[in-house]
Protein backbone atom coordinates (compact mmCIF):
# COMPACT_ATOMS: atom_id res chain seq x y z
CA UNK A 1 0.00 0.00 0.00
CA UNK A 2 1.02 3.50 -0.43
CA UNK A 3 2.01 5.95 2.51
CA UNK A 4 2.11 9.54 2.90
CA UNK A 5 4.93 11.96 1.39
CA UNK A 6 7.80 12.09 3.71
CA UNK A 7 8.17 16.09 4.05
CA UNK A 8 5.79 18.73 4.65
CA UNK A 9 3.87 20.83 2.55
CA UNK A 10 4.92 24.43 2.01
CA UNK A 11 1.36 25.46 1.39
CA UNK A 12 -1.69 24.26 2.45
CA UNK A 13 -5.04 24.41 0.59
CA UNK A 14 -7.87 26.15 1.80
CA UNK A 15 -10.16 23.77 4.03
CA UNK A 16 -13.64 22.91 2.67
CA UNK A 17 -16.57 23.68 4.41
CA UNK A 18 -17.48 21.38 6.80
CA UNK A 19 -14.00 19.52 6.82
CA UNK A 20 -12.76 18.77 10.05
CA UNK A 21 -9.73 19.75 11.19
CA UNK A 22 -7.06 19.57 14.28
CA UNK A 23 -6.92 23.22 14.28
CA UNK A 24 -10.52 23.52 14.53
CA UNK A 25 -10.80 21.96 18.17
CA UNK A 26 -8.52 19.21 17.97
CA UNK A 27 -8.85 16.02 16.26
CA UNK A 28 -11.07 13.19 18.71
CA UNK A 29 -9.42 9.49 18.04
CA UNK A 30 -11.00 7.32 16.97
CA UNK A 31 -11.69 4.08 18.40
CA UNK A 32 -12.40 0.11 17.91
CA UNK A 33 -12.87 -2.51 19.78
CA UNK A 34 -8.98 -3.29 20.14
CA UNK A 35 -7.54 -0.43 18.55
CA UNK A 36 -7.05 3.53 18.81
CA UNK A 37 -6.41 5.66 15.66
CA UNK A 38 -5.28 9.26 17.11
CA UNK A 39 -2.72 11.68 15.19
CA UNK A 40 0.89 10.75 15.36
CA UNK A 41 3.33 12.91 18.34
CA UNK A 42 7.05 13.79 18.15
CA UNK A 43 7.54 10.89 20.91
CA UNK A 44 6.04 7.89 18.21
CA UNK A 45 9.06 8.98 16.12
CA UNK A 46 11.51 6.19 17.68
CA UNK A 47 8.63 3.28 17.59
CA UNK A 48 7.89 4.41 14.05
CA UNK A 49 11.09 4.33 12.83
CA UNK A 50 12.01 0.42 14.44
CA UNK A 51 8.53 -1.16 12.95
CA UNK A 52 8.76 0.55 9.62
CA UNK A 53 12.69 0.55 9.12
CA UNK A 54 11.99 -3.13 7.55
CA UNK A 55 12.06 -4.77 4.87
CA UNK A 56 9.96 -7.07 5.20
CA UNK A 57 6.73 -4.04 5.55
CA UNK A 58 8.49 -1.65 3.25
CA UNK A 59 9.09 -3.64 -0.31
CA UNK A 60 5.15 -3.58 -0.76
CA UNK A 61 5.34 0.17 -0.40
CA UNK A 62 5.83 3.17 -2.77
CA UNK A 63 6.84 6.24 -1.19
CA UNK A 64 9.07 5.46 1.55
CA UNK A 65 12.76 4.80 1.38
CA UNK A 66 14.68 1.61 2.70
CA UNK A 67 16.86 1.89 4.55
CA UNK A 68 14.57 4.74 6.38
CA UNK A 69 16.90 7.22 7.96
CA UNK A 70 15.81 7.92 11.51
CA UNK A 71 15.46 11.42 11.03
CA UNK A 72 12.86 11.28 8.37
CA UNK A 73 10.47 10.09 11.13
CA UNK A 74 10.65 13.41 13.12
CA UNK A 75 10.24 14.93 9.92
CA UNK A 76 7.45 13.28 8.53
CA UNK A 77 5.47 13.09 12.14
CA UNK A 78 5.77 16.93 11.69
CA UNK A 79 4.10 17.02 8.35
CA UNK A 80 1.91 14.77 9.69
CA UNK A 81 0.63 17.54 11.71
CA UNK A 82 0.56 20.19 9.62
CA UNK A 83 -1.74 18.45 7.14
CA UNK A 84 -3.82 17.30 10.01
CA UNK A 85 -4.22 21.03 11.24
CA UNK A 86 -5.05 22.27 7.49
CA UNK A 87 -7.24 19.33 6.36
CA UNK A 88 -4.70 18.11 3.46
CA UNK A 89 -4.32 14.77 4.97
CA UNK A 90 -5.31 12.53 7.70
CA UNK A 91 -2.72 10.18 9.52
CA UNK A 92 -2.92 8.48 11.99
CA UNK A 93 -1.09 6.25 14.29
CA UNK A 94 -2.63 2.44 14.89
CA UNK A 95 -2.16 2.22 18.60
CA UNK A 96 -3.06 -1.03 20.99
CA UNK A 97 -2.90 -1.55 24.57
CA UNK A 98 -0.54 -4.13 26.04
CA UNK A 99 -1.95 -4.31 29.65
CA UNK A 100 -1.86 -0.24 30.84
CA UNK A 101 0.35 0.66 28.22
CA UNK A 102 0.50 1.83 24.73
CA UNK A 103 1.97 0.40 21.86
CA UNK A 104 2.20 1.63 18.17
CA UNK A 105 1.38 -0.93 15.37
CA UNK A 106 1.36 0.89 12.32
CA UNK A 107 0.03 4.08 10.62
CA UNK A 108 -3.52 4.39 8.70
CA UNK A 109 -4.17 8.04 6.83
CA UNK A 110 -5.98 9.32 4.05
CA UNK A 111 -4.72 11.97 1.95
CA UNK A 112 -7.08 14.43 -0.01
CA UNK A 113 -6.92 15.39 -3.36
CA UNK A 114 -7.09 19.06 -4.46
CA UNK A 115 -10.88 19.34 -4.48
CA UNK A 116 -11.72 17.45 -1.08
CA UNK A 117 -13.97 14.99 -2.93
CA UNK A 118 -11.66 12.51 -3.36
CA UNK A 119 -9.10 10.78 -0.65
CA UNK A 120 -6.15 8.17 -1.15
CA UNK A 121 -5.84 5.35 1.66
CA UNK A 122 -2.64 4.28 2.68
CA UNK A 123 -1.66 1.93 5.88
CA UNK A 124 1.05 0.00 6.86
CA UNK A 125 1.45 -2.39 10.09
CA UNK A 126 4.50 -3.53 11.60
CA UNK A 127 5.12 -7.10 10.77
CA UNK A 128 5.28 -8.43 14.45
CA UNK A 129 1.60 -7.58 14.04
CA UNK A 130 0.63 -9.49 10.79
CA UNK A 131 -2.12 -11.64 10.51
CA UNK A 132 -4.38 -10.28 13.51
CA UNK A 133 -6.61 -8.16 11.62
CA UNK A 134 -5.42 -4.97 12.57
CA UNK A 135 -5.45 -3.31 8.79
CA UNK A 136 -8.79 -4.43 8.18
CA UNK A 137 -9.86 -3.46 11.59
CA UNK A 138 -7.96 0.86 11.33
CA UNK A 139 -8.51 0.79 7.73
CA UNK A 140 -12.76 0.10 8.21
CA UNK A 141 -12.78 2.41 10.98
CA UNK A 142 -11.18 5.40 8.90
CA UNK A 143 -12.84 5.14 5.61
CA UNK A 144 -16.49 5.31 7.78
CA UNK A 145 -15.05 8.03 9.41
CA UNK A 146 -14.25 10.02 5.81
CA UNK A 147 -17.56 9.12 4.86
CA UNK A 148 -19.44 10.54 7.42
CA UNK A 149 -17.09 13.75 8.24
CA UNK A 150 -15.61 14.84 5.59
CA UNK A 151 -16.70 15.93 2.15
CA UNK A 152 -15.36 13.22 0.06
CA UNK A 153 -17.67 11.17 -2.28
CA UNK A 154 -14.69 8.35 -3.06
CA UNK A 155 -11.89 6.88 -1.87
CA UNK A 156 -8.99 4.84 -3.57
CA UNK A 157 -6.30 2.94 -2.59
CA UNK A 158 -3.19 1.07 -4.51
CA UNK A 159 -2.06 -2.28 -3.96
CA UNK A 160 1.21 -3.82 -5.54
CA UNK A 161 1.25 -6.45 -7.67
CA UNK A 162 1.64 -9.54 -5.33
CA UNK A 163 0.48 -8.43 -2.47
CA UNK A 164 -2.24 -10.08 -1.94
CA UNK A 165 -3.02 -9.45 2.19
CA UNK A 166 -3.55 -5.94 1.35
CA UNK A 167 -5.85 -6.75 -1.25
CA UNK A 168 -8.20 -8.85 0.89
CA UNK A 169 -7.72 -5.84 3.17
CA UNK A 170 -9.51 -3.74 1.20
CA UNK A 171 -11.97 -6.56 -0.10
CA UNK A 172 -12.74 -6.88 3.59
CA UNK A 173 -13.71 -3.18 3.84
CA UNK A 174 -15.58 -2.99 0.44
CA UNK A 175 -13.25 -1.61 -1.98
CA UNK A 176 -14.20 -2.53 -5.64
CA UNK A 177 -11.58 -3.23 -7.93
CA UNK A 178 -11.21 -0.44 -10.37
CA UNK A 179 -8.55 -0.76 -12.84
CA UNK A 180 -4.47 -1.53 -12.82
CA UNK A 181 -1.83 0.87 -13.66
CA UNK A 182 2.15 1.25 -13.46
CA UNK A 183 4.07 3.16 -10.70
CA UNK A 184 7.43 3.84 -10.09
CA UNK A 185 8.01 2.66 -6.10
CA UNK A 186 11.04 5.06 -4.44
CA UNK A 187 11.46 1.41 -2.11
CA UNK A 188 13.30 -0.63 -5.00
CA UNK A 189 13.33 2.23 -7.54
CA UNK A 190 11.83 0.33 -10.24
CA UNK A 191 8.64 0.19 -12.01
CA UNK A 192 5.67 -2.05 -11.05
CA UNK A 193 1.95 -2.95 -11.73
CA UNK A 194 -0.37 -1.76 -9.03
CA UNK A 195 -4.21 -2.61 -8.69
CA UNK A 196 -6.78 0.41 -8.32
CA UNK A 197 -9.27 -0.14 -5.46
CA UNK A 198 -11.91 2.23 -5.42
CA UNK A 199 -14.93 2.78 -2.60
CA UNK A 200 -18.33 5.06 -2.73
CA UNK A 201 -20.63 5.95 0.52
CA UNK A 202 -22.84 3.29 -0.96
CA UNK A 203 -20.14 0.79 -0.90
CA UNK A 204 -19.72 1.46 3.06
CA UNK A 205 -22.76 2.20 4.42
CA UNK A 206 -24.93 0.69 1.52
CA UNK A 207 -27.84 1.63 -0.50
CA UNK A 208 -31.06 2.66 0.90
CA UNK A 209 -33.67 -0.49 0.36
CA UNK A 210 -36.36 -0.21 -1.12
CA UNK A 211 -39.92 -0.44 0.90
CA UNK A 212 -41.39 -4.17 1.22
CA UNK A 213 -44.28 -4.55 -1.14
CA UNK A 214 -46.58 -7.74 -2.08
CA UNK A 215 -45.66 -8.91 -5.35
CA UNK A 216 -48.86 -10.67 -5.82
CA UNK A 217 -50.50 -7.15 -6.13
CA UNK A 218 -47.98 -4.97 -6.87
CA UNK A 219 -47.94 -4.38 -10.99
CA UNK A 220 -44.67 -6.28 -12.77
CA UNK A 221 -41.41 -4.38 -13.31
CA UNK A 222 -42.93 -0.82 -11.12
CA UNK A 223 -40.71 0.44 -8.50
CA UNK A 224 -41.88 0.43 -5.08
CA UNK A 225 -43.21 3.83 -3.89
CA UNK A 226 -40.88 5.00 -0.60
CA UNK A 227 -43.03 8.33 0.99
CA UNK A 228 -40.73 10.40 3.26
CA UNK A 229 -41.54 13.80 4.80
CA UNK A 230 -38.88 16.46 6.06
CA UNK A 231 -38.89 19.72 7.48
CA UNK A 232 -36.96 23.23 6.80
CA UNK A 233 -36.30 24.49 9.92
CA UNK A 234 -36.07 28.10 9.65
CA UNK A 235 -35.04 30.42 12.78
CA UNK A 236 -35.34 34.76 13.40
CA UNK A 237 -32.33 35.09 11.07
CA UNK A 238 -33.92 33.01 8.15
CA UNK A 239 -30.82 30.43 8.41
CA UNK A 240 -32.10 26.47 7.86
CA UNK A 241 -31.23 23.95 9.75
CA UNK A 242 -29.44 20.87 8.40
CA UNK A 243 -28.80 17.64 10.16
CA UNK A 244 -25.73 15.47 8.90
CA UNK A 245 -25.92 11.59 8.90
CA UNK A 246 -24.43 9.90 11.04
CA UNK A 247 -21.98 7.14 10.31
CA UNK A 248 -23.53 3.52 10.01
CA UNK A 249 -26.19 5.40 8.41
CA UNK A 250 -27.22 4.44 5.00
CA UNK A 251 -25.85 7.53 3.39
CA UNK A 252 -23.82 8.59 6.30
CA UNK A 253 -21.79 12.26 5.92
CA UNK A 254 -24.57 14.18 3.64
CA UNK A 255 -26.72 16.96 4.80
CA UNK A 256 -30.55 16.63 4.90
CA UNK A 257 -33.67 18.36 6.12
CA UNK A 258 -34.89 16.59 9.23
CA UNK A 259 -37.43 13.91 8.82
CA UNK A 260 -37.89 10.82 8.03
CA UNK A 261 -40.62 7.77 7.32
CA UNK A 262 -43.78 7.60 7.46
CA UNK A 263 -45.36 4.94 9.49
CA UNK A 264 -48.36 2.80 8.52
CA UNK A 265 -51.42 5.16 8.94
CA UNK A 266 -49.39 7.93 10.36
CA UNK A 267 -50.30 11.38 8.37
CA UNK A 268 -47.33 13.25 7.10
CA UNK A 269 -47.65 15.91 9.76
CA UNK A 270 -48.41 13.26 12.18
CA UNK A 271 -44.75 11.51 11.30
CA UNK A 272 -43.00 15.01 11.50
CA UNK A 273 -43.90 15.92 14.78
CA UNK A 274 -42.87 12.41 15.70
CA UNK A 275 -39.81 12.68 13.92
CA UNK A 276 -38.72 16.26 14.83
CA UNK A 277 -39.15 14.76 18.71
CA UNK A 278 -36.96 11.75 18.03
CA UNK A 279 -34.40 13.44 15.82
CA UNK A 280 -33.95 16.96 17.68
CA UNK A 281 -36.09 16.76 20.98
CA UNK A 282 -37.98 19.74 20.05
CA UNK A 283 -41.99 19.90 19.70
CA UNK A 284 -44.01 21.16 16.97
CA UNK A 285 -47.55 21.41 16.43
CA UNK A 286 -49.51 21.03 13.56
CA UNK A 287 -50.51 24.09 12.35
CA UNK A 288 -46.72 25.33 12.88
CA UNK A 289 -45.83 22.93 9.62
CA UNK A 290 -46.74 24.93 6.27
CA UNK A 291 -46.95 22.51 3.37
CA UNK A 292 -44.48 23.97 1.21
CA UNK A 293 -42.65 21.87 -2.18
CA UNK A 294 -42.30 18.12 -2.67
CA UNK A 295 -39.43 15.92 -4.00
CA UNK A 296 -40.25 13.15 -6.63
CA UNK A 297 -36.59 11.27 -7.39
CA UNK A 298 -36.29 7.98 -8.91
CA UNK A 299 -33.22 6.03 -7.22
CA UNK A 300 -32.22 2.47 -8.38
CA UNK A 301 -34.37 0.14 -6.71
CA UNK A 302 -37.42 2.76 -5.21
CA UNK A 303 -38.85 5.61 -6.49
CA UNK A 304 -38.93 8.33 -3.13
CA UNK A 305 -41.55 10.84 -2.78
CA UNK A 306 -41.03 13.74 -0.14
CA UNK A 307 -43.04 16.58 1.06
CA UNK A 308 -41.27 19.36 2.55
CA UNK A 309 -42.90 21.18 5.40
CA UNK A 310 -41.70 24.84 6.14
CA UNK A 311 -41.96 25.56 10.55
CA UNK A 312 -40.76 29.10 11.56
CA UNK A 313 -42.09 27.94 15.64
CA UNK A 314 -41.30 25.46 18.01
CA UNK A 315 -40.58 24.46 21.54
CA UNK A 316 -36.76 23.21 22.65
CA UNK A 317 -33.71 23.71 21.66
CA UNK A 318 -32.74 21.67 18.56
CA UNK A 319 -30.13 18.89 19.57
CA UNK A 320 -28.49 15.78 17.98
CA UNK A 321 -30.06 13.07 19.88
CA UNK A 322 -28.85 10.27 16.99
CA UNK A 323 -25.47 11.09 16.64
CA UNK A 324 -26.20 13.32 13.90
CA UNK A 325 -24.50 17.27 13.49
CA UNK A 326 -26.84 20.04 13.35
CA UNK A 327 -25.41 23.47 11.24
CA UNK A 328 -27.83 26.31 10.64
CA UNK A 329 -26.94 27.64 7.27
CA UNK A 330 -28.07 31.03 5.61
CA UNK A 331 -30.38 30.24 2.37
CA UNK A 332 -28.15 31.21 0.16
CA UNK A 333 -25.44 28.77 1.39
CA UNK A 334 -27.09 25.23 1.10
CA UNK A 335 -26.19 24.97 -2.34
CA UNK A 336 -22.47 24.00 -0.68
CA UNK A 337 -23.63 21.12 1.62
CA UNK A 338 -23.55 17.71 -0.29
CA UNK A 339 -27.33 16.38 0.20
CA UNK A 340 -29.19 13.32 -1.19
CA UNK A 341 -30.18 13.90 -4.78
CA UNK A 342 -33.93 13.93 -3.98
CA UNK A 343 -33.02 17.46 -1.64
CA UNK A 344 -31.23 18.99 -4.29
CA UNK A 345 -33.83 20.11 -6.29
CA UNK A 346 -35.98 21.72 -3.24
CA UNK A 347 -32.68 24.10 -2.60
CA UNK A 348 -33.39 26.94 -5.08
CA UNK A 349 -36.69 26.58 -4.45
CA UNK A 350 -35.90 27.58 -0.27
CA UNK A 351 -32.92 29.94 -1.52
CA UNK A 352 -35.91 31.84 -3.40
CA UNK A 353 -38.39 32.16 -1.12
CA UNK A 354 -36.23 33.21 1.61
Amino acid sequence: MTVPPKRPRKSPRKVKSGQPTAAAGGFEPLKTERLTLRPLHPNDAESLHRLVNDWEVTRTLQEIPYPYPRSLADDWIASTVEQLADGTAYHLAITGQDGPNEMLVGVVGLRMDRTGRTARLGYWVGRAYWRHGVATEAARRLTSWAFANLNVDLIVAEVADGNEPSRAVLRRVGFRQAGIGMRTSLTTETEHMVTVFEASRDDIFGRTEPPAVDPETYPAGAKPLLLVVACALVDLDGRVLLARRPEGKKMAGLWEFPGGKLNPGETPEAALIRELKEEIGIDVAATCLAPFAFASHEYESFHLLMPLFICRRWKGNPTPRENQTLIWVRATKLSEYEMPPADKPLIPLLRDFL
